[in-house]
């Protein structure tokens, strides 16, 4: 019989079972009281983050040491409850007011949660796959939710057409690594590629990448994102964005930091030339975007190429701050995009097209003022400007990689940061120099605002408080 550890697992039973409440207590209610569905999940996911912080410097393992709960998978695992709360909070409006079915919506994006918080503690290839699939399948109806609108049936398209291709690229990548290992687990695969550099086990590694590469939109994988992003209902493209793509970073980190090391000098090459492709790609196309939810999609692949920076520093003799510096990017990355998609939200039902023009005003005209401040603080910490999180984020990885003896990708980061402010500024300057006469005032939903309000508190706070995420443990956590 298999080892299991309930106590580890805990967190995942209760977010199982909400997903069984929500989908059975939509049978039951009225169409005018379908948002139940919505307090459902929410009181759910809080009670599983709650669980999940009882783990906290606690090391368990089950099914044989290939689900493992340790200061890695809680961090991520409380990172995507959190982040689970604020999508539902921005759904809950959202999907009220429109001809939704609010029910099996609520069920999809549980069920994708769920994948997130097995691929945190997943150390096997074949659990990793499994639960990236339990991530992405359900982003794949949800993009299309939006069923009347043809370019929501093109976003769900692009996106399963192109999954589909990474999921059978990526397994064909693992078929191989088990060929060549004779394992599964990430420790054995890692021992046994220590041993040997055969072109199967490299050609397998590169295999993997390039399926992930496809979850994360690096470039050249990146070609479904904007068209996805831009055809979904607000609060699923943020949750692509945000939770989606943090997802894939995560088991990433597994795999190239824990079970691919031992090849490190034949892949980090690779990803220092994604890296510098998809942030110089992102940050280019993002120049000529007039959509916001597009120009914020072209911002997130340009996001992906700084967080790629950290995985082509592996094998040069400075593994634990580059892993380091990649969990801490995604997380402020997270908050800075969470927020910044909030405030789109909140315009959705005055400005459904989230123009540019849209954004005129919201301070200059008294339109929505802390909505155009908390806008402000997402916009310039996505750019890196001090002494805002993302600032410090980068820093960071510049960090990194001058210790790393890679002073030409901290270059090119401080570049391309240096072009991404051109555009993040543009929808800055529509909205407080922008005046528009007669321009009604915008009241957002309470919990569309306390998203927004709350993620620009942290991004302010770990900005002017950078020790909060200088101390951080990364010891404790590196493979």
């Amino acid at each position: 019989m298999p080892d299991v550890d309930y106590r580890a697992i805990l967190p995942e039973l209760i977010l199982g079972a909400t997903i069984l409440v929500v989908l059975l207590s939509d049978l039951g209610l009225r169409p005018g009281r379908k948002w139940i569905a919505g307090v459902l999940s929410f009181l759910g996911c809080a009670v599983a983050l709650g669980a999940e912080l009882t783990l906290i410097g606690e090391t368990r393992s089950s099914f044989g040491g290939t689900y493992v709960s340790d200061g890695f998978a809680v961090l991520f695992k409380s990172f995507f409850l959190v982040v689970a709360l604020a999508v539902v909070l921005l759904s809950l409006r959202y999907f009220r007011d429109g001809r939704f079915y609010q029910g099996e919506y609520y069920f999809l994006l549980l069920s994708s949660f769920l994948g997130m918080l097995t691929i945190s503690s997943s150390r096997d290839l074949l659990m990793l796959f499994i639960s990236l699939e339990l991530v992405t399948a359900p982003g794949w109806l949800m993009a299309g939710f939006r069923k009347r609108d043809p370019r929501s049936n093109e976003a769900s398209l692009k996106f399963f057409l192109i999954g589909i291709l990474s999921t059978a690229v990526m397994l064909y990548g693992m078929s191989l690594v088990y060929g060549v290992t004779g394992s599964l687990a990430l420790t054995d695969v890692a021992r046994e590629l220590g041993t040997q550099a055969e072109p199967v086990a490299i050609a397998a590694v590169l295999f993997v990448v390039a399926g992930f590469a496809f979850k994360v939109s690096s470039v050249p994988f990146h070609f479904w994102a904007p068209d996805t992003y831009e055809g979904s209902p607000i609060p699923v493209a943020a949750f692509l964005s945000v939770a989606s793509k943090a997802a894939g970073f995560a088991g990433l980190l597994q795999l190239m930091f824990l079970g691919f090391r031992p090849l490190a000098e034949f892949w980090s090459p690779v990803f220092a030339v994604l890296s510098v492709l998809t942030m110089t790609v992102g940050n280019l196309v993002a120049l000529q975007q007039r959509q916001v939810v597009r120009l914020l999609a072209y911002s997130s692949i340009a996001q992906a190429g700084y967080m790629l920076l950290p995985f082509a520093l592996v094998g040069l003799g400075e593994d634990p701050l580059a892993f380091e510096s990649a969990v801490l990017y995604i997380l402020i990355y997270a908050v800075m995009n969470l927020g910044a998609f909030a405030v789109v939200v909140a315009l959705a039902r005055e400005a459904p097209g989230a123009l540019l023009a849209d954004f005129a005003g919201l301070w200059r005209s008294r339109r929505a003022p802390g909505l155009a401040v908390a806008m402000a603080v997402f916009l310039l910490s996505l750019a890196g400007i001090p002494p805002l999180a993302g600032f410090w984020a980068k820093f960071r990885i510049f960090q990194a990689a001058i210790a790393a003896g890679q002073a030409w990708l901290a270059v090119v980061m401080v570049i391309n940061s240096v072009v991404s402010l051109y555009y993040y500024v543009a929808i800055v300057r529509e909205m407080f120099f922008v005046d528009v006469p007669g321009a009604r005032r915008l009241r957002a939903p309470a919990g569309v605002a306390g998203v927004a309000a709350l993620s620009a508190a942290a991004v302010v706070a770990v900005g002017f408080f950078p020790d909060l995420f200088a101390r951080f443990p990364a010891g404790a956590i590196f493979p």
